[in-house]
């Protein structure tokens, strides 16, 4: 029987091409389907007689329900498989935003967007669990980083696709035609992805689930990854939660589009994901990471100026250390989890999303306590200790090579790169 790492496929081979076009598009549609709803909150609290803060949670609830869902999925995965559970994500996703388009009453919308959060935690983790099985070391960080340019495009086509077909038509056409394009992609997510070569069936039992979880969480290297990834959503959701309150008040006096605009920065981490992956696998994710950090704490600093000839820029220059940080940050988990690998991914993810309710809240009781300079001072102090947790995995020893009949996602390159594990 060959070894995982001999049927791990390399770059350049039409199997790793397929793998990408599949990921990417599993991306966009999952982070599509889930903000989508983001620029109708004001609509949708007008037709339902809604306060602000009720009607965001038409957003908020799908990504608590997210949250809770990656552990469970994770465990699914690793009895029933990765592509299923993958493409059912996306499918009932679709479908439940198509139903959304119908609903008559603000509980039906949001019993809809908890089962749309419920479902896609049937993806993120499992696609990083895929990666790292599938994809050989050397070329993981840019599978990962194509996932994640994928994810960022459509966090914000979603966003933008439903504000223009709002304005033209309805937010309820809207939904129906996002909800009828994702389950497109379904099946052309289904059509294009490889069935997996390294995936093998857990024995059923929480046992298994437990002794997973015990190990992944004795191990200090993915702690303070996933501790990590708890700092860096928290971070960048803060961020443009509270940004738009700074730009549409004096001296700047910005639109409500202008302000929506923002989310263009977002390409910005299609570029930065991709190219932080290439840099990890050639230079190492323990040299990059901590860079990556770096750069958005300076973006961070920037915003507190008073132009916004430097405001802009920073706001940017966060964006491109954030996706660059994830990138690397989630294909390292990749590569150094044992044993279920699906449940290490859903482990970071679940700090990812958990850190996104948590931080982006403690940021709005920073704005109305000490405006913006309140904001930067909490998310500093916070992106100080993701670096320090970074500079410290620096030190972190290395993983022993698993034995060469093992099927699990790590192992050691020849050029003595065993430390990035």
């Amino acid at each position: 029987m060959p070894s995982a790492s001999s049927t791990r496929r390399a770059a350049g081979g039409a199997a790793f091409k397929r793998i990408n076009r599949a990921m990417l598009l599993g991306g966009f549609a999952t982070f599509a389907l889930l903000y989508c709803v983001q620029p109708l909150m004001p609509l949708l609290a007008g037709e339902f007689a809604l306060t602000a803060a009720q009607s965001s949670w038409s957003l908020s609830i799908s990504t608590a329900a997210l949250a809770l869902s990656l552990l469970l999925s994770g465990a699914v995965s690793e009895r029933l498989g990765r592509k299923p559970l993958m493409v059912a994500a996306i499918a009932i996703a679709a479908a439940t935003t198509v139903l959304c388009a119908f609903a008559t009453s603000f509980g039906q919308l949001l019993a809809l967007r908890a089962a749309l959060g419920i479902a896609l935690g049937g993806m993120p983790a499992i696609a990083m669990a895929y990666l790292g099985e599938e994809i050989e070391a050397q070329s993981l960080g840019l599978s990962m980083g194509l996932y994640i340019g994928g994810s960022a495009f459509g966090g914000m086509g979603g966003r933008l696709l439903t504000s223009v077909l709002t304005d033209h038509l309805s937010w309820r056409v809207a939904l129906g035609v996002l909800g009828a394009a994702g389950m497109v992609a379904a099946w052309v997510f289904w059509r294009s992805l490889p069935p997996s070569r390294n995936f093998t069936p857990a024995e059923p039992g929480w046992d298994r689930l437990a002794a997973g979880l015990r190990q992944h969480c004795s191990d200090r290297g993915l702690l303070q990854l996933f501790v990590i990834a708890f700092i860096l959503a928290g971070s960048f959701v803060g961020m443009y939660n509270v940004i738009g309150y700074r730009l549409l008040a004096t001296p700047f006096g910005w639109s409500q589009s202008a302000v929506g605009a923002l989310s263009l920065l977002y390409l910005i981490g299609m570029f930065s994901s991709v190219w932080a992956g290439r840099l990890a696998d050639r230079l190492g994710r323990r040299g990059v990471l901590w860079i990556m950090l770096a750069t958005m704490a300076a973006g961070l600093l920037l915003t507190l100026a008073a132009s916004l000839w430097l405001i802009v820029p920073g706001i940017a220059l966060f964006t491109f250390g954030f996706f660059a940080s994830h990138c690397v940050a989630s294909s390292w988990v990749g590569r150094r989890a044992r044993g279920p690998k699906a449940l290490a991914s859903a482990l970071y993810l679940f700090c990812y999303y958990i850190g996104s309710s948590v931080i982006g809240w403690l940021c709005g009781v920073m704005w109305q306590s000490g405006g913006w300079p309140a904001v930067v001072l909490a998310l500093a102090g916070l992106l100080g200790g993701a670096l320090r947790l970074a500079l410290g995995l620096r030190g972190v020893p290395p993983l022993p090579a698993p034995p060469a009949s093992a099927h699990l996602g790590c192992h050691v390159a020849a050029d003595g790169r065993a430390r990035l594990h």
